[in-house]
């Protein structure tokens, strides 16, 4: 087999492929089993057609084609790891000539990472947050906690924000009442910020056994978009009293028996949780250091499978939701032109990433063993909420092993970055790496941080 490459443009490439025939003799022989079964011959049973009674009968041609389909994508494939080329979109397949017995010629045009070099990225300088704890760090910690535990206590009065209510809804176009927007006994927080508006307004200085009317927009169901009037009847209202910040407390919420101790747990977690977040800081900083010093034109047809990606996803977002898409937006503050915008952008920076992460892996020599891939799926098993050996098996039915080993090792990449930066907190304090590795983790467990198995993942859970 030749081939040849001729490059279009940085980002795609055509390649002239030129095969002796005597090459296609295996997918020649699987062709003339595959339309020995699928056709009927008086005299022969299915699968047993000799090839010259084929030939009589339904044309060289019939064979020639099935060969071609069984061996094209095989010799594409085999021409590609000999072009040493990265192929990151589907290919335009064409044969271009057959010269039965003698050759045959086809062409495949497909885009392609672009070539590039990665300049050196030791000793970049990057300044990072300080893992400064303060007090109020604590406090917020602890008032949230005592959030967890506060009681809804009856009150005679009207409810103000921060209070609860429990109330019937309905609504109503032009008089008719909608009975897929009835709900009973409804508990909600007056503030929480409801997507449906006029809520929140609605119900502040409203009583137990008040009534209230209000115009908006339906945000779900059959009839979502459209105006609508509200009616609102509360039944009571509620308000959070919090337990008092003592010793008492502490026993209750944690296995301390004073307010002394509990602070100092959370202080301590807090520290720690603090410098995992300078741990990841340093690592997308860095990254993000090398990849402006890299200009790369990027596979339009990989850019847009990456943003094509993200609005499926949303897509999905809205469905499950129930909301209509003007409230969805309004809920998550936003609108659709920005997140497309966003999406133009994050798609981008992530291709980048992914051709400057996967060239460090390669110069690197960086690969995942067994245990590598075992401890990602118990922590992403973990994430989820399935067992380990669900998610594996899941993995493995759906060939997306390939894809969690990328991950690992591109994780590994940008550690190798962020460990190569000269760092210093936004106080001016040199940052040693290594060090904070064993901060996090402690000496034992320093090496597996440094291969790429730092609790970046925990900071995500927090």
């Amino acid at each position: 087999m030749k081939t040849a490459v001729e490059e279009l443009s940085p980002t795609r490439v055509k390649l002239t492929v030129e095969v002796p025939f005597e090459e296609l003799g295996p997918s020649l022989q699987a062709a003339y089993k595959k339309v020995a079964q699928q056709v009927r011959v008086p005299g022969f049973r299915p699968g047993k057609v000799p090839a010259r009674i084929i030939e009589q009968r339904f044309g060289r041609a019939v064979v020639l084609e099935e060969t071609l389909n069984d061996a094209v994508p095989k010799l594409y494939g085999q021409a590609v790891d000999e072009s040493d080329i990265f192929p990151v979109s589907q290919p335009e397949i064409e044969v271009t000539k057959i010269e039965d017995g003698e050759q045959v010629e086809f062409t495949a045009e497909v885009d392609i990472r672009p070539n590039f070099e990665v300049p050196d990225y030791q000793g970049a300088e990057i300044t990072i947050a300080a893992a400064v704890v303060s007090d109020e760090d604590i406090d917020t910690q602890l008032d949230t906690l005592r959030q967890r535990f506060a009681t809804l206590t009856g009150v005679e009065r009207a409810a103000a924000k921060g209070d609860f209510v429990v109330m019937d809804l309905r609504a109503e176009i032009d008089g008719e009442n909608l009975e897929e927007q009835q709900a009973a006994d409804v508990s909600y927080e007056v503030g929480a910020g409801s997507v449906l508006q006029g809520l929140d307004d609605a119900l502040e200085g409203m009583s137990g056994g008040d009534e209230k009317r209000f115009a908006t927009k339906l945000v779900g169901g059959e009839h979502a978009g459209q105006d609508a009037d509200v009616i609102i009847n509360v039944k009571s209202v509620k308000e959070k009293v919090l337990p008092e910040l003592d010793d008492e407390f502490a026993g209750l919420a944690s296995e301390f028996d004073t307010l002394e101790e509990l602070r100092g747990s959370i202080r301590e977690q807090a520290e720690r949780n603090k410098k995992i977040d300078q741990l990841v800081e340093i690592r997308e900083k860095a990254l993000d250091a090398l990849l402006d010093r890299i200009d790369i034109p990027l596979p339009t047809s990989a850019l847009e499978t990456e943003i094509n990606a993200r609005k499926h996803n949303l897509e999905h977002q809205i469905g499950e939701s129930g909301l209509s898409r003007e409230a969805f937006f309004r809920l998550y503050q936003t609108t659709e032109e920005e997140r497309f915008a966003e999406f133009e952008t994050t798609a981008a920076k992530a291709l980048k990433s992914g051709f400057v992460l996967d060239k460090i892996v390669k110069q690197e020599d960086l690969g995942v063993s067994e245990e590598e891939l075992t401890s990602f799926v118990v922590r992403r098993a973990m994430q989820l909420g399935v067992a380990p050996n669900t998610l594996a098996q899941h993995l493995a039915d759906n060939d997306q092993l390939t894809l969690a080993m990328m991950e690992i090792v591109r994780d590994k990449a940008k550690s190798v970055v962020g460990d190569a930066a000269k760092v210093t907190d936004d106080a001016g304090n040199e940052i040693d790496v290594k060090a904070l590795y064993t901060e996090i983790n402690g000496p034992v467990e320093e090496e597996a941080a440094e291969a790429g198995e730092t609790p970046a993942e925990e900071s995500e859970d927090r």
